[in-house]
């Protein structure tokens, strides 16, 4: 492919990751604006696709009755299924283990770059990596001190920055892709 030819193609493409950079700034603000909504579309969303994942789950451990895991693979499906239905018919009964679940992750995660800052000590840098490290434990003990009246925002407002970032990341990325295709 000639230079011409990916220059073409990336000038042609640059305008839908601009669009979906839009898409993402906007939806994350008004996750911002309403952190509660974003929340229960957040737990909502993620109850579909329990259910969807529980269906296909016990389809598929039904076309495969003979195999030995059948049991497992029915049980993951009927369990999934559970777990969707809990989340979309409550979600913000489903708000509160799930933020549970990201406090855990946070912790975890910032326990784990902690220590891989420690390890980095000598490198340059290692300091940003410590204080993203304790930045993601402080938040985890926060959520968790919080817990259950965070259950309520949390959600929503990490949606929120979530997409707010990668919409900037997006936008970034168009122009960039804008300007290899002028």
């Amino acid at each position: 492919m000639s230079d011409q030819d990916r220059n073409g193609s990336f000038s042609g493409g640059w305008t839908w990751m601009a669009v979906l950079a839009v898409i993402c700034i906007v939806g994350g603000f008004l996750a911002l604006l309403n952190p509660f909504g974003a929340t229960v579309f957040a737990v909502t969303l993620a109850g579909w696709v329990f259910l969807i994942q529980g269906v296909i789950q016990v389809i598929h451990a039904f076309r495969v009755r003979d195999w030995s895991g059948f049991i497992w693979s029915l049980g993951i499906g009927v369990l999934s299924l559970l777990v969707g239905v809990v989340l979309v018919a409550d979600p913000l009964a489903g708000a509160i283990p799930l933020t549970l679940l990201v406090a855990v992750l946070f912790l975890a995660t910032g326990v784990a770059k902690t220590m891989f800052a420690l390890a980095l000590r000598p490198a340059s840098g290692w300091v940003w990596v410590l204080a993203s490290g304790l930045v993601s434990v402080v938040l985890g003990v926060m959520i968790l001190a919080g817990l259950p009246a965070t259950a309520t925002t949390i959600l929503g407002l990490l949606l929120g920055i979530e997409l707010v970032s990668n919409g900037v990341l997006f936008l970034f990325v168009a122009l960039g892709l804008r300007r290899i295709g002028s």
